[in-house]
This record gives structure tokens, sequence and C-alpha cells, in this order.
């Protein structure tokens, strides 16, 4: 296939262009704007590949889409670009709502007007709102509870509208919590994972008994790359990791991994619309032909490997943007807690 994987700078991205180009995809396009959390030094190893190319450009802008599509011949597409941290919708809800709704929006026209063989959304199982009990299915009601699983939700059923309405060809996954190298340090494992290198406090948000299931981001790739071959136009196919598990508990991981003391976790005021938990129902895909791989205590310990080995990566982050927005939330959310 001749992929263009939109946001491929950014976490999830940067992994799923190198596992396209692992796969023998060519070309493989990125096409990123390069905001806070897109960071092409997470494909430093594959920047000279002759099968790899980086377009700087916003999804917003029909004319750079058009002119990729053509000019690389693009017969799929990967849509990875997005707004994805919950805290920063709090703060910022437009810009998620340009990205996430607008962005894609104008990127399903281009790649329709383009003839695109396949169109891939990538999402994420938020949209189906807090679970209590059991599992989330494709088919479920949608019902998000932040500006950011609003906007991923008002994405969605745009996408599948273009199946509805034109017959266009499009694809839809939603992962759980993924986690893994190269993660911006906003998200809870590698921030958690940095400061308790650091020392600092670990910021636990209410009582810490939220649950996520856990969702390796080598997994989640081979898992989206699996639909764009194999997935029938039209379907939605949750990715699930299989490894459900309290805040706490990750926090705790981390801590003793790392040979850390347990008090340096420090409970914080919750923040508005916290999702109890989450957990998807991922049998479409197992009948599709995939599985997870990674267990969580061997990715875990794998990712704060990962981020011990590569500080030079995360201080510089950490330093910059980042460090304004982690004071206006996090640590006022740490002084109020004392």
């Amino acid at each position: 296939m001749r992929i263009l994987v939109t946001g491929g700078a950014g976490f999830i991205g940067s992994h799923l262009v190198r596992r396209l180009l692992s796969e023998g995809h060519n070309p493989v396009v990125n096409l990123d704007a390069l905001r806070y959390s897109g960071n092409l030094e997470n494909l430093a190893d594959v920047a000279h590949d002759p099968r790899y190319a980086f377009v700087h450009g916003d999804i917003c802008d029909a004319g750079t889409v058009e002119r990729v599509l053509k000019e690389h011949n693009i017969d799929s597409v990967v849509n990875c670009a997005a707004e994805t941290h919950v805290d920063r919708s709090i703060l910022e809800p437009n810009s998620f709502a340009r990205t996430d709704v607008v962005g894609t929006a104008v990127l399903l026209e281009e790649v329709r007007k383009a003839k695109v063989a396949r169109f891939l959304q990538v999402s994420t199982d938020e949209v189906y709102g807090s679970v209590e009990h059991g599992w989330s299915k494709e088919d479920d009601t949608l019902a998000p509870r932040s500006p950011y699983s609003a906007s991923k939700a008002g994405a969605d059923l745009l996408v599948l509208s273009y199946w509805a309405t034109y017959k266009f060809p499009v694809l839809i996954t939603r992962g759980s919590n993924t986690y893994g190298p190269n993660q911006y340090p906003e998200k809870f494992i590698p921030l958690f994972i940095t400061n308790a290198i650091d020392d600092q406090l670990l910021p636990l948000y209410g009582d810490g008994r939220y649950r996520r299931d856990w969702l390796s981001v080598h997994d989640h790739c081979r898992a989206i790359e699996h639909v764009l071959r194999y997935g029938a136009p039209g379907n939605v196919y949750n990715i699930g990791g299989g490894n459900e598990q309290e805040n706490i508990t990750v926090a705790e991981m981390i801590l003793k991994h790392l040979g850390k003391s347990m008090e340096l976790i420090r409970f914080v005021e919750d923040r508005p619309g916290h999702d109890r938990r989450y957990a998807v129902d991922w049998s479409r895909l197992r009948l599709l032909g995939w599985s997870p791989r990674v267990r969580f205590e061997e990715g875990l310990c794998t990712t704060v490997d990962w981020y011990r080995t590569h500080e030079s990566w995360w201080r510089k982050i950490k330093a910059g943007e980042f460090r304004a927005y982690y004071e206006e939330v996090y640590r006022k959310r740490l002084e109020e807690a004392g």
C-alpha cells in the first residue's frame, strides 16, 4: 500500500510509521503540523529511509492534503492526527474541535475526491464514556464526557456518515489506553515515570481507583495495520489490551520498578467529568485474526527503562512548552492537596 499517516510524528503515529515500513509498505508519508506533541526525533531512525517522506502541514488545510495525496499517489490513509489529552481539552476545547472534527472533515472530503481505496480513523475507547460494568461494544451508544472524547466521537460520526452516504471505504479503530516509549510526558504513565525519576510527587486524581485497560503501543499499531489490511469497510473495531488496572496500582508498579518510595504518591483534587472506568469488547477484532501479545507487567517495565535511558528526549520537553502547562494544571492541584 501507498500510505499517508497524518499525525505521524506523534506517539502512536510515529510507532505506526515504523510498523508500516517494517511490513513493506512503500511509500509511507507522514503529514504532521508539528504542534506541541509532534516530534521528528520520534522518527530519527527512519528519517533517511527512501520509502519514508515527511510533509510539514495541517490536515485542516485542504490544499496541502490534496497536494500530498496526488504527489505520492496515495491509496490508503490512516488518520492519527488529533489533540488527545483530556486535561488540555478542558483548558483549550476549541483547538480540539478544530483538529479532531474540522480536520477530519477536511481530510475525509479530500480523500473521497481523490478516490483513496482505504481510510482508517484512529479513535479511542473514551467515546463510549464511563463503563461501570461490562465492556463497550462497537455498536454501543456513544456517551463522551470531556471535550476531547466529544471531539473524537464527532469525528467518528463524520467518518461513518461517509460510508452511509457515499459508500466511501472507511474504517475506525477505538483503542484502549495506550502506553510505551516516546509518549508525550503529560500523559499518566510517562508523567509518573519521569516525575519518579526526579523524586517529584506523583499527582494521582481522586481516590486513585480509576480503572483503565492498558494497551502496548506496539500491539496498538499491529492492530491498526491489521484492520487496514483486513477490516470490512464501514466497520468499527475495538482494540483492547486485556490489562485492566487501577491507576494507583500502575503508580505503585512504576515506583517499585524504579526503587522509589511509595510516599511520592500524592492524591489531588479530581478533574471535572473524570470517567471511572473504560473497558472494550474486542471480540470483533479477535475474529479478524488479531490478539495482543505484550503483557502489561513486561510492557510497563520496558517503558520505564526507555524513559530512564532516554532522559535527553523527555527533559527537553519538560523544560519547554510542557513546563508552563504542567505548572498550570498539576502543580496547582498538588498545592491544593498540601
